[in-house]
């Protein structure tokens, strides 16, 4: 090759590559494609409906310490009661979780219809779930327990196939000097105070950040197999780019797989979104998103909360998320001696039967092409109608929150879709023994019941104005009867 072109050639990469490196933000590696993002969401948006666990030491605690009940979710029991670190410490003296097992656990997940689990490593109490040598402060070395739950989990979900995650709370930590310390409101100014009650706290973020938690992020990578999901929490204002981007680029150089939460850091752009805790848009979304959400009103184990989610709600919730372009990550609090409560294995396994009927309507389904199915902003006040959406963003876990100032919502029926096939959620059989759909663009060929094992044709007829499903008397299933209308 004449050497001149050669020097050319060189010099046009180069330039390229320069090109390149200037689109990506400060701090971040170079852009990935869109096929490669696509590529490692695949799964996720596959699964739809997964298993988050939130268990620990707080788990013991179960909401008291003192004698005195606390209010708020149980996993924030040491910020709540202020407990100083040398006595929190003495709940992993008594921690002896002899009922955990990872193999019920798992099963669990499975029978519910749950595609991939996720299990809290870390929290903001600094207590590792797993064996660390980065951290004494651990399950393994610090409990006459001594077993290590994330190695029995992973293992236990990888025979099942079920995809196994781990939570870790990369800006919290209550244990460690100079660990971050939420202030106890939502705002957006990221100037951070840190309300420290034990001067063990006291410390530099980035000693705590370098010695501890990219160390115990580098080991729940290496040493624990295919890790699915890397799930960070609250970043606050201390998880600026240049701390996330060392995050992203240890998950990616190790499992480059692995997906990165959406709360890794408010200013950085991570796999995908989590909306607020417990937060269901009203209407559909574009992107890939999900809701984390409790079976009661705990994330961790409280022995007073009672307040549990029936079957039906669940199912409502997963379709409803589901319709509007989202996965469902739904929390089970085990407690102090490993023992999911009863309420929750019988919610769960409920949404599992019903999943096995009508599986094919949530798994890898797509949005509604529809919309008017979720409801209105109520005609009787109009000037509500120009409002502009309120917006804010959770000091707590990152993400921004959004919803109309008014909304009434519909919950008669919901859609989800596939390839030529539109599923019809009916929550509220017709009395009138009809399904009617309007602006309907693709003819429907044909039309049957999930619930059906036959899947006998329904009388369908179609016109301009829409399309009109001559329906049984009686409704196939008590919750939710999915209706399928195969088009052309």
């Amino acid at each position: 090759m004449n050497h001149a072109i050669l020097i050319s050639i060189i010099l046009l990469l180069s330039s390229l590559a320069s090109i390149q490196a200037a689109d990506a933000p400060a701090g971040l590696p170079p852009k990935e494609t869109v096929a490669q993002r696509d590529s490692r969401l695949a799964w996720w948006h596959e699964a739809k409906f997964g298993m988050f666990i939130h268990w620990g030491l707080y788990s013991l605690a179960a909401g008291e310490w003192k004698g005195g009940y606390y209010s708020g979710i149980g996993e924030w029991i040491m910020y709540k009661a202020r407990i100083p670190i040398a006595e929190y410490e003495q709940l992993a003296a008594r921690f002896n979780p002899v009922k955990f097992d990872a193999e019920a656990w798992a099963q669990l997940a499975q029978d519910a219809g749950m595609k991939y689990l996720i299990l809290t490593s870390k929290h903001h109490d600094g207590f590792a779930m797993f064996g660390s040598k980065a951290d004494a402060f651990n399950i393994v070395d610090a409990t006459p327990f001594k077993r290590d739950p994330v190695r029995e989990l992973a293992a236990a979900c990888a025979k099942r196939g079920i995809k196994f995650g781990v939570y870790y709370s990369q800006a919290q930590d209550w244990a460690a000097p100079g660990g971050a310390i939420w202030k106890g409101q939502h705002e957006a100014d990221p100037v951070y105070e840190v309300p420290q009650w034990d001067p063990k706290q006291k410390g530099d973020f980035d000693t705590y950040f370098n010695s501890k938690a990219l160390p115990q992020v580098r080991e729940l990578l290496s040493n624990y197999g295919p890790i699915a999901v890397v799930w960070f929490d609250t970043p606050l204002g201390v998880m600026n780019v240049e701390r996330a981007s060392k995050l992203e680029k240890l998950v990616r150089g190790l499992q480059p797989d692995c997906l990165v939460s959406g709360r890794l850091s408010r200013d950085f752009k991570s796999d995908y979104d989590s909306s607020g805790d417990n937060e269901i848009p009203d209407l559909s979304r574009a992107g890939a998103w999900e809701t984390p959400a409790t079976l009661n009103d705990t994330w961790g184990f409280k022995k007073n909360d009672h307040h549990w989610k029936t079957s039906d709600n669940v199912i409502f919730k997963l379709v409803d998320i589901v319709s509007k372009g989202g996965n469902y990550l739904l929390n089970i609090g085990p407690d102090g001696a490993g023992v999911v409560p009863q309420p929750s294995q019988d919610t769960l396994r409920g949404v599992g039967r019903w999943l096995k009927v009508n599986g094919e309507a949530i798994y890898g389904a797509g949005r509604t092409p529809f919309g008017e199915e979720f409801g209105v902003v109520p005609k009787s006040q109009p000037e509500k109608k120009s409002r502009v959406e309120k917006q804010w963003r959770c000091e707590v876990c990152g993400a921004n929150q959004k919803r109309p100032s008014t909304f009434e919502p519909l919950t008669h029926w919901r859609c989800t879709t596939q390839p030529g096939k539109l599923f019809i959620h009916i929550f509220d059989w017709p009395e009138d023994g009809k399904f009617q759909l309007s602006a309907v663009k693709d003819k429907v060929v044909k039309a049957y019941l999930l619930a059906d094992p036959k899947r006998a044709a329904l009388k369908v007829t179609q016109t301009e104005a829409g399309v009109s499903i001559a329906l049984p008397a009686k409704a196939p299933d008590p919750i939710a009867s999915v209706l399928c209308l195969e088009t052309k």
